[in-house]
Order: structure tokens, then sequence, then C-alpha cells
């Protein structure tokens, strides 16, 4: 898809530094191998800290591939972003030609609610996150890194959760009006209960509770546990409720009462995750439609672990809406949603 927004205002000067995060995030978006997503990143921080003096001198020179981390490729790129051109390596991934409108769920759309960062199991840190959704336009992300229960996944202790919690606070300062929801991914143990404490889950302006762990449980127990955590007041959306996965080897979907854990979603007002991860396009079919017939309300979330991903909203929204899901049905279309903070 080509640029728009703020991304595509950015090529009237283009930036070497941003010229090669755009690389990375479109071949991100693409599925690309993530060696190849890493040496743009790499880059893109090397240039960043040169003045603009010495990049001037370097791309003159032609002495760019003396610095670590630069290559041909790359140098390539910084070498036609300073000279005010759209480099040829964007140009063919961008595909040359303008995208389709968006549907009007998408329009609607003003944040994710459901992202990580290398915080947790993300691939980059919280700021590149950020700037990759505002870019897309976004009003506001959720930075919803995993739970202390998840350890695969780094997730976050109550300390590195409050530490989190002061660097989003310094980086809102700096990206308004964008603003960075509070959160957190918190797994839903066995017994139903949350992850985290109350005290910090009472702080976060997005809970998005989600099974990790023992997705074989029978039916009657899961069901149970399920709507345990669905009734706890912290709780704003349930994630990736089957937990299947449906590419490789692929995960089968749990078991449980779809029908009374859909229904207790809408009558405690938490919204149902439509995931857009390609692996896991959760829920089902099948659930998707029981889901709209119950009446729940939705949060359509990438599940993003790296900026590119965030890009994904584009699918999830176009598969919510052949299910009739409309913008009034759907969190992310409101200006802040939770938000207890």
């Amino acid at each position: 898809s080509r640029l728009t927004g703020p991304a595509a205002r950015k090529l009237a000067g283009v930036d070497p530094v941003w010229a090669l995060r755009q690389i990375a995030f479109q071949l991100e978006r693409s599925g690309a191998p993530a060696y190849r997503v890493r040496a743009f990143r790499r880059a893109a921080e090397v240039v960043d800290g040169l003045s603009q003096a010495e990049l001037a001198e370097r791309v003159r020179a032609g002495t760019l591939r003396q610095l670590a981390g630069i290559g041909e490729a790359t140098a390539q790129v910084i070498t036609q972003a300073a000279a005010g051109q759209e480099p040829e390596y964007l140009t063919r991934l961008l595909g040359g030609g303008a995208s389709a409108p968006p549907t009007a769920l998408r329009a609607a759309m003003r944040g994710d609610c459901h992202m990580h960062s290398d915080w947790s199991d993300g691939g980059s840190p919280p700021l590149e996150m950020a700037l990759a959704a505002r870019d897309l336009g976004h009003e506001w992300v959720a930075l919803t890194d995993h739970s202390p229960r998840l350890t695969v996944a780094s997730g976050l202790s109550a300390d590195r959760l409050r530490a989190q919690l002061e660097l989003i606070g310094e980086l809102n300062a700096t990206l308004a009006p964008f603003r960075i929801l509070s959160g957190i991914e918190v797994d839903i143990l066995e017994d139903g209960s949350l992850d985290q404490t109350d005290e910090l889950l009472g702080q976060l302006d997005m809970v998005v509770a989600s099974v990790h762990s023992k997705l074989r449980m029978p039916s009657v127990p899961m069901t149970a546990r399920m709507i345990a955590a669905i009734r706890n007041p912290h709780t704003d959306v349930l994630g990736h409720c089957t937990g299947r996965i449906i590419v490789g080897r692929g995960r089968p979907q749990s078991e449980f009462d779809a029908e009374a854990v859909f229904t207790a979603c809408r009558e405690h007002g938490v919204a149902l995750e439509v995931n857009c991860r390609p692996e896991r396009q959760d829920p089902p079919d099948d659930l998707l439609r029981l889901a709209v017939e119950i009446g729940c309300l939705f949060a359509v979330d990438t599940d993003a672990h790296a900026p590119g991903q965030l890009d994904w909203l584009d699918g999830g929204c176009a598969r919510a809406e052949q299910f009739g899901i409309g913008p009034d049905r759907v969190i992310n279309t409101r200006g802040t949603p939770g938000g207890r903070r």
C-alpha cells in the first residue's frame, strides 16, 4: 500500500532515517526475514547518531559504508533520500501504485488496543512502536506487554510494569497529542484470576486478558475460567479467545461454551478481540458470527510485535466488516477506551 497521512507528507523532504525505518516497516508488514528488517533498523540508528554535517559529508564523499551497520543497500537508500528522492528500494516495496481507499470501519479506527514492545517479546522499543502507530494515522495505541507468569515472553514483574508506566508518562509528554495508553496483556490463570496485582491493574488504561497456559483444559472448567476473568472489573478486552494457530504445525482451538462466554462479555462490557495476526485470525468465523448475534462489543487488534505489524489492522477491519461489525461496536473507534489513569 502507498503511504498516507503523516507518512506521505514526510516524503516532501525525505529524511534518510525515516526512509530506512519506513522500509523496515514495509518489510515487517509483508513478513520479510527478520535479519533484513534488522539491517534497515540498525542503519537508521547509525544515521540518527550522525550530525547533519557529517552525514552530508559522507554522502558527498561516498564513505557511508565505512560505518559499521551500513551496507550497499542501506547506503543507496541514504544517498537517494539525502538527495530528496524517494529511495528506489522503498518505491519497490510500495508497489508504485495507489492503495485502495480504507473501508468505513478502518477509516473510523483511532487506535490499537493490543501491541508488544521489547520490554516483553516484541522487537522494538515503545517509542518506535508509537511512532509507527502515529504514522499510520492513529491517535493512540495501547502498550500491552505480557504479565509475569509468561516467563517465555519476558513478562513484566510488578516493578518492571511500574517502571514502564514512568516511561509512558515521559513519552506522552513529548508525543502529545498522540498518546500511548498504559496497558497489559494479562494471563488468565487456571482459576480465572488475573496475573497482576489489583493495585496495578487499577492504574492501567487497557487490560487485555488472555489464556496462554493449559489451552487444552476441558470445556467446563475453561468456560468458568474465562467467565471469571471477564467478570473481573479490570478487564477491558478478552484476547484471542480460542488460542488457535492456523499456520505451520498449528494449534487447535480451546474448547469452551462460547455462548456463555460471549454473553458474559456483553453483560460486563468486555470487548471480544478480533485478532488480526495472520496465524491467529481469532475468533474463527463461526464464533465471530455467534458473538455478533449475541451483541458483543469488539476490539480489532493487531497484537503487533514489530512496527510493521501495526498495519495488519486493515485485514482485521475487512474481516470484521464481513460479519456486519460496524464502527459503533468497535472500541478502537473511541477517543481513549479504558482510560482509568
